[in-house]
């Protein structure tokens, strides 16, 4: 099975269309349901971090202003992914800053992005919801660390993907769990879930 970028970025807010900017990344590649290898930075956008935000995230103004330059972070962040497909939980926040950082740093944002949310919406419709660290809790997945933290909640993305390419293959007899069958399911309304999951059992 191919490689797949597991990414989280903590931010000054919720759309850099509104001017916030990202203040930390982390990225674990994870392959054959095993992370190979992680990176992580914080990073110094140049703009305030706000109280609320330092008191959801841990991170503070001084902290970034010790850290290198975003520029610096985001080329170190796409040679570190390459070409590799992309997952985030909630992937549209993710997507949005991912971009719109590389587009600072003048640099190409061409990889796919599979939403393990979304997934979760398809394949685990009684979970009371579907944020990371109650999808983590519902499935009896370790805590990485400090939510809200980019290393830690990008392992714990990890994880839960791990839990859902594990459940496709054991209850859905998918025998190749691939990102473009994640971007599939994603897009698939909910009532033809079960369609898709045997068109791809026999693949």
């Amino acid at each position: 099975m191919s490689c797949i970028a597991v990414i989280d970025f903590e931010t000054t807010g919720l759309s850099p269309a509104m001017g916030d900017r990202a203040t930390e990344v982390a990225i674990v590649l994870v392959e054959n349901g095993c992370v190979v290898d992680r990176f992580q930075s914080l990073m110094n956008a140049g703009i305030h971090i706000p109280a609320f935000i330092t008191s959801l995230t841990g991170i503070s103004n001084a902290m970034v202003a010790a850290a290198p330059d975003a520029d610096t972070v985001m080329l170190a962040a796409s040679r570190f992914v390459g070409n590799t497909p992309m997952v985030a939980h909630n992937a549209s926040f993710d997507r949005r800053f991912w971009q719109a950082e590389l587009t600072r740093a003048h640099l190409q944002a061409s990889q796919p992005f599979a939403c393990t949310m979304l997934v979760s919406r398809r394949l685990y419709p009684q979970a009371s919801s579907h944020k990371l660290g109650v999808l983590v809790d519902y499935h009896h997945l370790p805590r990485a660390g400090r939510a809200h933290r980019a290393l830690a909640d990008a392992e714990m993305a990890a994880s839960l993907l791990g839990q859902i390419q594990h459940d496709l293959r054991t209850r859905h007899r998918v025998g190749k769990p691939d990102h473009a069958l994640l971007m599939s399911l994603q897009r698939c309304a909910k009532p033809a879930v079960s369609a898709l999951m045997a068109k791809y059992a026999s693949v």
